[in-house]
């Protein structure tokens, strides 16, 4: 009985026009990933993992069909369809390869005279495919093996029924079929037909056409770290190759496997074969492997990505149609194995494509695309289903019904559910997963800190949070406390925020209280890293004063690329004292005080107690932004071709004083430009100005971030400085501040002995600001990113020197990511 539903299933597929069978080699061990297409047209398909196909034709007669795969024979077959299904078994001979007798000197090396003609003719074999209509089929499998049972003292679960008792299972399984529209060099229009997920039945695949375009005729392949391609323009300066045979297809087209070499270990390159066509210098194959920390993603230990061509002699053109991507993955105790598979058929070369063919959208989904029944998807997937798959699909698609039944939900909240005495100091969660909401109380454990003001303080809160995991949307509404124990207060905060949609993220922020907060609104020291500078270097340099407040704010996208938030608060701003002097070490050395104008004076406070009525209005236009529409959402994409433009206004009015009334206005720009192989350069430009400025509270000042405690949290210094004061430079008039750095991605790093077994990023970095009546202050910095140990590179290295008015000081950063989790 236990898989009466899979006979069943089976028993009852309908039988359509297909013709299929499973390929093996000579001893019968089935072969995947094999190319298998009708001569002279662009319908195909590929092998499952077990070596079956299934190939959808529109009816009988004759055809001629040919067996493409890596390492094997090309097998021609005529065929005479007269029934169908049509069952046809093929067995591939292992390919005879050989080396023709050539004059190899120290000079020439045959292979490099190869590659250089498949450099030289890129162009020519790109112009033939740069244009074109396809069908395109994605199917993705991830499989989970002795899964720990608890990480970081959490329950893993069996992650939604995947995981059997041995904590082994399959956790991701996903099909999609779209109909793709490209024209080079990055026009793509993906319209999805159908998706599907298994133990999802409104699930939406993620696997797009988009998202593996990897395209060995460019120069670089579209990693995390760009890759460089075996045929890149470039390829001689990171890869050695090496002609190993050379064999004949049936239509005695000579092929050469060249194996491809990386001249250093450390650098964004592939290992493994390409296989060059003879004469016309087009790509037949590629079969390579990357490894993850050359690519800069330390989770996956290795992928392996294969490519098969096949040769259209009508139009005398080899087209990709088949591509595979196997990985092996793993961290903190989890291991990932994956398969995913990817094909092409159907091409329709040089359409005729109108101005709205191409639009910022770049995938969307037909209505109904995730309902798509199993008749559909027998009629239209290019590759049968291995029986692991099947059982998934059933399994899964069986116990979703139960999974999502009160009952079941109930009795799975019951056991997370249970209160300890622990709980007390970690926090606790009570949920409901039937009605979708959770109750969250945040415990004292992280939310213990020290500063001179409230000397040691707690921070807690409680939380309802209602959501919709379908639509992404939510309801919130909390509470925090606080309380300081030197200064015997406590202050309270409540809030509320609504998620309408995840289209344009409308969403609507209500919240109020009384808080202590540092003047720069932006938090420059986190409370981690100044509990440590006070405690342990008696460096207090976070300074606080009390806001009781109440505020409003909205925001959404109005167009794609342009959005806008609003918001309006009253606030009464009061001065605070250090009311603690606790310290571990520096004994001698004494605090300053809670006045970052006169931190030598405990007795005058930075401000006066004041209140106001602060509106701010700021958009954000990102120019050709593309994005995805998805029925659970809208998904947007950046575009590193242009700024992304940031310009805002605030106006101060209804204050205790009208000297305290203001208008202030501000432009940012930001941008990533990706060059190439060769690293990331990244900017941030900032200038404002304020205007009807009498004597405006310091609170409103223009505030700087800066740094004096040598620890950075942030993974890149866009929006700080390393060593400027915190306030000596806050402004209520003019300013500009300019923020870059060049990431090498390993371009330079990477070619220095020693220090390239790092595998770390060389960072450069300037910094400038400009206030008026001082001098302009600058910062150069150099230093390593994405150090670490194994698979954990969270740390960051700086050496900072700054200028004002000459050399002023420098001095080191270092760059601890991990806080973040943390604070």
């Amino acid at each position: 009985m236990k898989y009466l539903k899979f006979v069943l299933l089976f028993l009852a597929t309908p039988i359509f026009s297909q013709i299929r069978g499973t390929v093996t080699d000579q001893k019968g061990v089935s072969i995947p990933a094999v190319n298998i297409f009708i001569e002279g047209s662009y319908k195909n398909t590929s092998t499952n993992e077990n070596g079956k196909y299934e190939l959808n034709i529109s009816s009988k007669g004759k055809y001629t069909l040919v067996f493409q795969s890596i390492g094997y024979k090309t097998k021609k077959v005529p065929l005479q369809i007269e029934s169908f299904p049509y069952q046809y078994n093929c067995q591939l001979d292992e390919e005879v390869y050989s080396l023709s007798e050539v004059v190899i000197n120290n000079k020439e090396n045959p292979a490099n005279a190869i590659i250089k003609n498949a450099i030289a003719h890129r162009k020519d074999n790109t112009e033939k495919t740069n244009k074109f209509n396809c069908d395109f089929y994605s199917k993705g499998i991830i499989r989970m093996k002795d899964v720990p049972k608890k990480i970081m003292g959490q329950d893993v679960g069996d992650l939604d029924g995947a995981l059997d008792s041995t904590r082994t299972g399959v956790i991701y399984l996903s099909e999609t079929v779209s109909k793709l529209k490209f024209q080079k060099p990055d026009k793509m229009n993906e319209r999805i037909v159908a998706s599907k997920v298994s133990g999802k039945n409104n699930g939406f695949s993620f696997n797009t056409a988009q998202s593996v375009d990897f395209d060995f005729y460019e120069n670089n392949l579209p990693f995390q770290a760009n890759v460089i391609s075996p045929i890149s323009s470039n390829a001689f300066s990171y890869y050695k190759f090496k002609l190993e045979s050379s064999f004949l297809t049936p239509d005695n087209q000579q092929i050469n496997k060249i194996k491809v070499i990386p001249r250093r270990d450390t650098e964004p390159v592939v290992e493994g074969y390409i296989y060059i066509v003879e004469n016309s210098w087009a790509i037949y194959a590629v079969d390579v492997t990357l490894k993850g920390y050359r690519m800069q993603t330390p989770a996956i230990d290795k992928l392996v990505l294969k490519q098969n061509f096949s040769y259209n002699q009508s139009d005398r053109v080899w087209t990709k149609n088949t591509q595979t991507i196997d990985f092996i993955a793993g961290m903190f105790g989890f291991n990932a194995t994956g398969t995913f598979t990817y094909v092409y058929s159907n091409f329709e070369f040089e359409p005729t494509f109108d101005k709205k063919t191409f639009k910022n959208e770049i995938v969307s989904f037909e209505n109904e695309a995730n309902k798509k029944d199993n008749n559909f998807w027998n009629t239209i997937r290019p590759v049968p289903l291995t029986e692991e798959e099947t059982k998934d699909y059933i399994k899964k698609d069986s116990i979703q019904t139960l999974r999502k039944s009160q009952k079941y939900l109930d009795s799975i909240d019951r056991k997370e559910n249970k209160l300890s005495l622990l709980d007390l100091i970690t926090g606790y969660t009570h949920k409901n997963s039937f009605k979708k909401w959770t109750f969250r109380y945040e415990g004292l454990l992280l939310g213990t800190h020290y500063n001179t003001v409230q000397g040691w303080n707690i921070n807690s809160g409680i939380n309802f949070f209602k959501y919709d995991d379908e639509k992404f949307t939510y309801t919130k509404i909390g509470t925090k406390i606080n309380y300081g124990f030197s200064e015997n207060k406590i202050r309270l905060e409540g809030n509320f925020s609504k998620k309408f949609n995840n289209t344009n993220r409308a969403t609507f922020n209500l919240n109020g209280g009384s808080q202590i907060t540092q003047f720069n609104e932006k938090k420059p020291i986190s409370d981690i890293v100044n509990d440590v500078s006070t405690l342990f270097f008696k460096n207090n340099f976070a300074k606080f004063y009390e806001k009781n407040f109440i505020k409003t704010s909205y925001s959404q996208e109005i167009v794609n690329g342009f959005s806008a938030a609003v918001s309006l608060e009253y606030a009464e701003r009061k001065p605070l004292y250090n009311t603690s002097e606790q310290v571990y070490f520096q004994q001698d050395k004494p605090f300053t005080s809670n006045n970052p104008l006169l931190p030598f004076d405990d007795t005058i406070p930075a401000i006066q107690k004041n209140n106001i009525i602060k509106a701010n209005i700021g958009t954000k236009i990102t120019f050709g932004q593309q994005y995805i529409t998805r029925p659970d959402g809208k998904y947007n994409i950046g575009n590193d071709k242009f700024p992304t433009l940031h310009f805002n206004y605030e106006k101060g009015f209804a204050a205790s004083k009208t000297e305290n009334n203001y208008d202030f206005l501000s432009f940012r720009a930001e941008q990533d430009v990706t060059l190439g192989n060769k690293g990331v350069f990244a900017y941030n430009a900032i200038a404002g100005k304020f205007f009807n400025t009498e004597n405006i509270s310091f609170v409103d000042y223009k505030h700087f971030n800066g740094n004096q405690t040598h620890i950075g949290q942030s993974d890149r210094y866009l929006n700080q400085f390393n060593l400027l004061p915190y306030y000596t430079n806050s402004t209520n008039d003019a300013f500009f501040e300019f923020h870059s750095e060049y990431d090498d991605k390993g371009f330079i790093i990477n070619k220095i002995p020693v220090v390239r077994s790092l595998k770390a990023n060389l960072i450069l970095g300037i910094h400038y600001l400009a206030v008026p009546n001082r001098l302009p202050y600058r910062e150069f910095s150099v230093g390593l990113d994405n150090l670490g140990f194994g698979k954990f590179k969270f740390f960051r290295f700086d050496y900072v020197r700054s200028y004002q008015n000459g050399f002023n000081y420098d001095g080191v950063v270092f760059g601890l990511k991990i806080l973040n989790a943390l604070d």
